[in-house]
């Protein structure tokens, strides 16, 4: 719509400096006026002032200033109707988005909020477009917000701060929140609104320093990360461990379009109660990879072994193909 409007606007102007010019040159060739003279009298013309004539016309001027006024006049009063056509749209367009997204985030469940969509935000947004599920970003920044809408997310102009924001951002019904401000204080205050109006939410968050990780966590937060120890260890395992590293991140992006790595609860069902893996997953066992097993009481079992019993509760992080993991997710979780 508003490369529409801007579109109008320059083919509009593109008609009304034509037709100056053409009055201009007409006046001087016809009348004899200097440059001046033939574009003020064109002007006055074609806005209809009234003002007396320059000089008076000859009867070849009066004929030539004839069809500039059928022209000219015309031509303005199309120009204003276009752009009040445009204006008009423009507001209606806005106030009928408005409602829409009002809609759109009252039907949200089950999803995600990311506060703050700045370079940490932007790009945990990005990873819950490619996983394709639903969640929203909030931000003080209009041109952050407009950004986050012209990459296809759903975003509102807000301060995650404020409680009447979780609550308008659906908080009540979320899964998870992802507290991105730079600021630790602005963070700690959203994990504390949020837990406040739903204690089983997930948060997780950044800080900016270490020593505000334990405050975050008693204040909420479930998960904490910190950008500069990753990144200092990172580094480190890069000279260390170059190869782990490479296929870290092998495992993280590259893989494939096809092939992603995924966590999938067992269902608290008495036939998945000490079941071997191998039994469990029986002919499918081939199409994925069981990585590792997270208990219910939250020890992590590495590697695990054929005849390894899984319990309800249980976690399988597991990698391969979309098709068989949403099939292993179909059995596990009926």
């Amino acid at each position: 719509m508003r490369n529409r409007l801007l579109r109008r606007i320059f083919l509009i102007g593109g008609v009304l400096c034509v037709t100056l010019v053409i009055g201009a040159i007409g006046f001087r060739v016809i009348e004899g006026y200097s440059w001046f003279d033939g574009f003020y009298m064109t002007l006055q013309t074609i806005t209809t002032v009234g003002y007396e004539e320059v000089r008076p016309l000859s009867r070849a001027g009066r004929i030539f200033n004839s069809f500039l006024i059928l022209f000219g006049v015309s031509a303005m009063f199309l120009a204003l109707g276009a752009m009040t056509q445009s204006i008009i749209e423009l507001e209606l367009q806005d106030r009928y988005g408005k409602r829409r997204k009002k809609r759109m985030i009252e039907h949200l469940k089950d999803h995600f909020i990311v506060c703050g969509f700045g370079r940490v935000g932007r790009n945990a947004s990005h990873e819950f477009q490619r996983a394709k599920v639903p969640f929203l970003v909030i931000d003080r920044n209009e041109q952050r917000v407009a950004k986050a809408e012209n990459a296809g997310m759903l975003a509102a102009v807000a301060d995650a701060t404020q409680d009447d924001s979780l609550r308008a951002a659906g908080v009540l019904r979320a899964k998870g929140l992802i507290a991105a401000l730079p600021s630790d204080a602005e963070n700690l205050f959203i994990i504390l609104s949020a837990k406040t109006l739903n204690p089983g939410l997930t948060i997780v968050t950044r800080a900016s320093e270490e020593e505000a990780g334990e405050k975050l966590r008693r204040a909420g937060a479930d998960t904490v990360l910190t950008p500069y120890t990753m990144a200092g260890r990172q580094l480190a395992d890069a000279l260390l461990r170059p190869h782990v590293v490479q296929f870290l991140d092998f495992a993280r992006s590259d893989i494939g379009p096809k092939v992603t790595m995924e966590q999938v609860c067992v269902a608290p069902k008495e036939e998945f109660t000490k079941k071997p893996l191998a039994q469990l997953l029986g002919p499918r066992k081939a199409e994925v990879i069981v990585l590792a097993v997270r208990k219910r009481e939250g020890e992590i079992i590495f590697n695990p072994a054929a005849e390894y019993e899984i319990s309800a509760g249980d976690f399988l992080i597991v990698m391969g193909e979309r098709p068989s993991l949403q099939k292993l997710e179909q059995i596990l979780t009926g």
